[in-house]
């Protein structure tokens, strides 16, 4: 491969998502020190106008045509990769719209807060179009810097602080155990691309195995499942709870566009030899995240543990190792997408006026606030599968690709999972509309969150009544991915 790749217009158009956001993050940067002081909710209101008109882009491309293959196919802008820059955009368009009047209760640094939450973003659209290890193991550190310090904004809170220590160190332990894996593939390989991996690599050796290992490990460790899951906890309590909703679903999102390139296009052939693999993590990650959630008594512990079972139920499509295991993983991010930043959202808008973050607090929230209630009640049901709500359509989704594929314990063991999330999420329900509050005062709610809140509730609904164009949408982003399965597995 040549040291100098020359560019073409069409290349810079392929680009064009990532020129516009750097843009977008300087200009934001430079007003903030422009005006030091003040308010910021012009930076926010700029931010998410301009992540719309990105969004309108990547829409734009998706429409527009062929994939294009970047220096020396080392970064692909194809319609899966789109699909995930605009999954990563619309999280942050809502994530910096839930931040808005939260920020006004930080004492300073709100400007830099969006800065970084665009950096974070920046970083995960490139790890969507990563197409080699060496593309993924920077985009995968560079959209972590980001939340190094977003995680431990809260600089006098200490809990805050502790969070990101934790998450730092052990983000620097991952990166290293992927290095170390990246540098035994490339020397059994002699490469670093996808496309090419799958062809040189024709006999398993152990070397191969070793690093193979230590990439799904590191990978793990990023979507969050069991049992590289312990930064999970601590962090999402600790960090600002908007930075914890971003954390849950985004960077997931993006690993799993590296991961579905990874295991289906780079070991793709050796699928019989990992698929077992993904099936116990699936396990694992389901059974331990429920079971734990079980005892939680703060609200986002609680939705941390319920986010690694989330991630199990993900791993079901992995598992597959199939086209339709490939559509209901893209499926599910949108319906977990919606459940999950709405839930934070009611998080965020009962503790700006209670204080507090216990599931106690939550006590006759039907009284205080029905709209909070109501949407709560519908994003934690689909949150746990139930009928007729996105969640549900989910899950199906997730167990049609497993029974396609003869994974039937995997399904069973899905199910029993389903109903001891039941018991959580309706532990939840019944605080907010049986027991009696400790404070009857109605709860104000500013119209930006409450717009995101009654949106991402009609979304929830949307999804889960009338599914068909979203699964047309996530059909064509995984065309990539249409001649593969597991058939032939024993």
């Amino acid at each position: 491969m040549p040291f100098y790749i020359p560019m073409t217009a069409a290349d810079l158009w392929a680009l064009l998502p990532e020129l516009f956001l750097s843009t977008l993050l300087c200009l934001i940067l430079t007003l903030d020190f422009l005006k030091p002081a003040g308010d910021k909710r012009l930076l926010a209101h700029l931010s998410n106008l301009g992540l719309a008109v990105l969004l309108i882009i990547i829409a734009q491309m998706g429409l527009s045509g062929a994939d294009r293959h970047l220096f020396g196919n080392m970064y692909v802008v194809d319609k899966l990769s789109l699909f995930f820059k605009a999954f990563v955009v619309l999280c942050t368009i809502l994530i910096i719209a839930v931040s808005v009047d939260y920020t006004q209760t930080l004492p300073a640094f709100r400007g830099e807060y969006y800065v970084l939450v665009l950096f974070s973003a920046l970083g995960m659209l490139f790890m969507a179009s990563a197409n080699d290890l060496l593309t993924m193991f920077i985009t995968l550190e560079f959209s972590t810097f980001g939340f190094y310090i977003l995680v431990a904004y809260q600089r006098k809170d200490p809990a805050s602080s502790e969070a990101g220590l934790k998450l730092f160190i052990l983000g620097a332990f991952t990166a290293s155990l992927i290095a170390f894996g990246i540098s035994l593939i490339y020397g059994e390989t002699g490469t670093l691309v996808f496309d090419e991996i799958a062809r040189r690599a024709h006999t398993i050796t152990p070397g191969l195995v070793v690093g193979f290992l230590l990439i799904l490990a590191g990978l793990g460790f990023k979507i969050g499942a069991a049992p590289f899951h312990s930064w999970i906890p601590d962090t999402y309590q600790g960090a600002p709870t908007p930075v914890t909703a971003f954390l849950s679903i985004a960077p997931k999102g993006a690993a799993f566009a590296v991961l579905l390139r990874f295991l289906l296009t780079a070991f793709g052939a050796d699928k019989a030899h990992w698929v077992w693999l993904l099936i116990l993590l699936a396990m694992l990650s389901m059974t331990y995240g429920n079971l734990v959630a079980i005892a939680q008594s703060n609200i986002k512990r609680l939705l941390a543990y319920s986010g690694i079972a989330q991630i199990g139920n993900i791993l079901i499509g992995l598992a597959a190792a199939s086209k339709t295991g490939s559509d209901s993983i893209l499926f599910y991010l949108l319906t977990y997408l919606f459940a999950n930043l709405g839930a934070f959202a009611v998080i965020i808008a009962v503790s700006h006026q209670t204080g507090g973050e216990l599931i106690d607090d939550y006590k006759g929230l039907n009284r205080r606030s029905p709209m909070l209630a109501a949407t709560m009640l519908i994003f934690l049901l689909s949150l746990a599968g139930v009928p007729p709500l996105a969640g549900f359509i989910g899950k199906l989704y997730l167990f049609v690709a497993a029974a396609q594929e003869g994974l039937y314990t995997l399904i069973i063991v899905g199910l029993i999972n389903i109903v001891i999330s039941m018991y959580y999420y309706l532990v939840v329900v019944k605080k907010i509309y049986v027991n009696e509050p400790v404070d009857s005062s109605p709860l104000t709610i500013p119209p930006m969150m409450k717009t995101v809140i009654l949106g991402s509730a009609a979304l929830v609904l949307i999804l889960g009544i009338y599914p068909r164009p979203f699964f047309a949408l996530v059909t064509t982003a995984t065309q990539l991915f249409a001649g593969v399965n597991i058939a032939s597995l024993p």
